[in-house]
C-alpha cells in the first residue's frame, strides 16, 4: 500500500495525513474484496524497515493502526472475517498489540474472508525465522534433514495457513516488491500501478482484477499444454 506520504506532500499536507486517508482505502478495499468473494486479502501495513522512519511518523502510524483495530472490530466480527497477522508483531507497542491480539483471538473461528495484516514484516526476515526453526528441529532430532523440501519450508512460514498467493498489487508507480512475501510470490501475478494508495479504492481493485482475469497463468507449462488439459 505505497504512496501515502508522497500523496500528502504533493498536497502540502503532513505525511501522516496520507496514511490517514490511506486507512479509508483499507476499509473500502477490504469491504469490496469480501463482497467479491475473495478468499484472502493480505495488506502490507508496516515493514521491518519502516521502523527507521522518523519517530513521529512511526508513532502516528501506530496510532492509526490502533484506531483501525478498534473501529473495524464490529465489521470484522459481524461479517465473519478472520483477522490474521504476520511479522514480528511483538515489536509493536502495547497500545497496538493489546487490541490486535484480542481481535486475532476473537475472530479465529470466523470462516469468511481471511484478512491478513503484515506488521513489522519482511520477506527475508520471515524466511530467516523459518530456516532457524527448521534448524532447531533438525538439531533436536525432530526432523530428518532429508525431509526438507519446498512443502516443508512453506509449512514453517507464517503464511502456511493462507491459500497460495495469486496476485500482488503495488500502488504508486514503484516497480519493486520491497521485501514482501518473497517466497510466496514465486508464481503470483505482479501488478504495478501508478495510483497512490490513498486514491486506490474498489474501482481500482476491480480494474486490477479484470486485468488479472485476462492473464494466462502457465506455472512453467506451455499454452498448448494448458489448452490440452482443458479438453
Amino acid at each position: 500500500m505505497d504512496g501515502n506520504g508522497r500523496w500528502a506532500q504533493q498536497r502540502g499536507l503532513p505525511r501522516i495525513e496520507g496514511h490517514r486517508v490511506g486507512a479509508d482505502s483499507v476499509r473500502d478495499v477490504t469491504r469490496a474484496s469480501r463482497e467479491l468473494g475473495i478468499q484472502a486479502l493480505t495488506l502490507y501495513a508496516f515493514s521491518s524497515q519502516n521502523w527507521a522512519r522518523p519517530a513521529d511518523e512511526v508513532a502516528g502510524l501506530m496510532d492509526l493502526l490502533r484506531d483501525y483495530l478498534l473501529s473495524e472490530r464490529s465489521e470484522i466480527m459481524d461479517n465473519g472475517i478472520r483477522l490474521f497477522a504476520i511479522g514480528d508483531v511483538d515489536k509493536l507497542p502495547p497500545r497496538v498489540t493489546e487490541p490486535l491480539h484480542a481481535l486475532l483471538a476473537d475472530s479465529a473461528a470466523n470462516r469468511g474472508m481471511i484478512l491478513t495484516l503484515a506488521l513489522s514484516y519482511g520477506g527475508r526476515e520471515s524466511i530467516t525465522r523459518a530456516i532457524r526453526a527448521l534448524a532447531r528441529d533438525v538439531a533436536a532430532g525432530l526432523l530428518p534433514a532429508e525431509s526438507i523440501d519446498l512443502d516443508r519450508i512453506s509449512a514453517y512460514l507464517p503464511t502456511h495457513e493462507l491459500p497460495p498467493l495469486d496476485l500482488l498489487i503495488r500502488t504508486s508507480g514503484e516497480q519493486r516488491v520491497s521485501n514482501f512475501l518473497l517466497w510466496e510470490i514465486a508464481y503470483a501475478e505482479l501488478m504495478f500501478i501508478d495510483t497512490p494508495w490513498p486514491d486506490f479504492r474498489r474501482a481500482q481493485l476491480h480494474e486490477c482484477l479484470a486485468q488479472y482475469g485476462g492473464r494466462e497463468r502457465r506455472f512453467g507449462l506451455t499454452s498448448q499444454q494448458l489448452s490440452d488439459a482443458d479438453v
